[in-house]
């Protein structure tokens, strides 16, 4: 299949990944319909195991592993890594391609109608080496994208030359390139959080957050809103809709010592999204893009959105711990 045949226009996409992100848009197409079926289609929301990094699977997160890598196996995918298994699949032994995804984000929200999307990452495959392929620095992925299957059905992409956007035309079934040069909008009072882990935050997060609920009284002069989706997919089409601030920090728990979501699969490719666009991405204290996955499962905190916010959360990170403590002190709005 030719890219021209499901994407109305190529013009921005490098001629050697046309078939790549074809086939990624052809399952996109498939799972779009699948999701609007709902219940009609089966118990796409069924628990049926665990994958390696422990999150339960649910049957259409093995359904659209199984329709990606089926359909990325005829194009110059050499090695495939998806979250939903253990380890790199060789696929065509000629191919130039690693293809590092995580096929459906967000699966926790299938039976409550809210937004999911798939997300991927694409590298220069090291013949004879699958997990070098994909273990290697963040800012040597040649594209990252997501596909969000919402009221609207998006393919936001980068190949390093800004952001894409291609909606899924429910008519003609094709995808159509509707903003050529997507940018995170600077200004937004909006954070995303899941707040319920405050107990269990580092003093530094706990004051950003708290500055932003103090509001106009507090030191940030301005009234926020809090967000909270729980689909990285959702979360980050909003902010590089609108603008804003998404925080998934490490915590005192066991297992979240690094944060919970995947270096490989998830925060890679979108810091590179989300840097493309004009914002910035890091772990809290240092760029996404300037590090390199050790794991293949491995996680990381992860802190991206507006370029300005994103500064402020890693100055207060970068406090010293007593100024931190005396901030936190003055302007705490949990305190007991």
């Amino acid at each position: 299949m030719n890219a021209s045949d499901v994407i109305d226009d190529t013009s921005r996409i490098p001629a050697d990944l046309a078939p790549v992100i074809a086939a990624l848009a052809t399952v996109g197409r498939s799972l779009c319909r699948t999701i609007k079926r709902g219940p009609l289609g089966g118990a796409l929301g069924a628990g049926v195991g665990e994958n390696l990094g422990g999150d339960q699977q649910k049957a259409l997160d093995v359904m659209a592993d199984e329709a990606f890598a089926a359909e990325l196996a005829a194009t110059p995918v050499r090695y495939y890594a998806s979250e939903e298994q253990d380890d790199v699949v060789e696929m065509n032994p000629d191919g130039r391609f690693a293809l590092a995804i995580d096929p459906l984000d967000g699966s926790s929200n299938i039976d409550v109608n809210v937004s999911i999307g798939t997300i991927f990452s694409i590298f220069e495959a090291k013949p004879g080496d699958p997990l070098g392929s994909v273990l290697r620095p963040a800012h040597e992925q040649l594209a990252g994208g997501y596909i969000i299957y919402g009221p609207q059905t998006f393919l936001v992409v980068t190949f390093g030359a800004g952001v894409q956007s291609y909606l899924l035309d429910p008519d003609s079934g094709q995808w159509r390139l509707v903003e050529a040069d997507l940018k995170v909008p600077e200004f937004s009072r909006e954070f995303a959080i899941n707040a319920s882990n405050y107990r269990h935050w580092s003093p530094a997060i706990r004051a950003y957050i708290d500055d932003c609920l103090a509001g106009d009284t507090g030191p940030r002069d301005e009234n926020y809103n809090m967000r909270w989706v729980a689909s990285l997919v959702a979360e980050t089409h909003r902010i590089i809709s609108r603008g804003g601030i998404f925080l998934y920090p490490a915590d005192e728990r066991a297992g979240y010592e690094r944060g919970r979501l995947r270096m490989v699969y998830e925060c890679a490719p979108i810091a590179f999204l989300i840097e493309q666009a004009g914002g910035k991405a890091t772990d809290g204290h240092d760029r996404i893009m300037a590090q390199t996955a050790t794991e293949l499962h491995g996680r990381t905190p992860f802190v991206f959105g507006s370029a300005v916010k994103v500064d402020r959360v890693t100055a207060y990170q970068d406090l010293p711990v007593e100024e931190v403590s005396a901030l936190f002190g003055t302007r705490g709005l949990f305190r007991a």
